[in-house]
């Protein structure tokens, strides 16, 4: 699907919501909130004529989103060049209604169709590693030992152009019958949250080493 500055321009036929039309997004500012929001995305993908999810880290570099894995793995060499379906999503809360039936939940998703295609060159592949690191570990990459010609050897990296998809989002209190309104039961939000807890140092750190000032940047998204 080309890209365009429509706003709808990731609307396609499989991407368009059937159902809940209100809660679907096809803009790029839409989708890119809510991939910057979560680093864990699920990769469906084909192999061995079977439908496979795979669970891996994911960062967005302008129109593209990568991901990484081991150069030798079937799950990587099967997404390499093949259509793929990637998608991400963030949880803040139960939603309790008046009803079993209009119990839900309030969340932010993104799901993008594409195919994948590796990143070729090892200045490319380093480049993008770096990316990952950093946008997860805002400044760890350089105080890190660098990379060796076999490390990078062994790792792979794919990319999907963002061109297809959708974001999906629901908040806000339950939305019940309207009759239902009127009975005595307590209806609301449970918020819930990812949060870092405080770093705990590996016991075999050489002695004297300190946490990093870095690791106070470390954010989820």
């Amino acid at each position: 699907m080309r890209q365009s500055e429509d706003p709808a321009a990731l609307k396609s036929g499989r991407s368009r919501l059937r159902r809940a039309h209100e809660r679907g997004h096809y803009d790029r500012e839409s989708l890119y909130q809510v991939l910057d929001a979560m680093p864990l995305a699920h990769i469906g993908y084909q192999i061995g004529g079977a439908t496979s999810v795979l669970p891996t880290l994911q960062w967005r570099e302008g129109d593209h989103v990568y991901w990484h894995g081991s150069a030798a793995s079937r799950a990587i060499r099967a997404m390499a060049g093949a259509e793929v379906c990637l998608t991400v999503t963030c949880m803040d809360g139960y939603v309790l209604a008046r009803s079993a039936f209009h119990h839900s939940v309030n969340f932010r998703s993104a799901m993008l169709f594409g195919v994948a295609e590796k990143v070729a060159g090892n200045d490319a592949k380093a480049a993008s590693l770096k990316a990952m690191v950093d946008h997860v570990f805002p400044g760890r990459w350089d105080t890190l030992r660098p990379m060796n010609a076999q490390e990078l050897k062994a790792t792979a990296v794919l990319r999907m152009p963002i061109e297809e998809g959708a974001a999906k989002i629901r908040s806000g209190p339950p939305k019940d019958d309207e009759e239902d309104y009127s009975l005595p039961i307590w209806a609301g939000v449970v918020p819930m949250a990812m949060e870092l807890k405080p770093p705990q140092p590996d016991p075999a750190n050489l002695e004297g080493i300190v946490m990093p000032d870095h690791l106070s940047r470390i954010r989820i998204g």
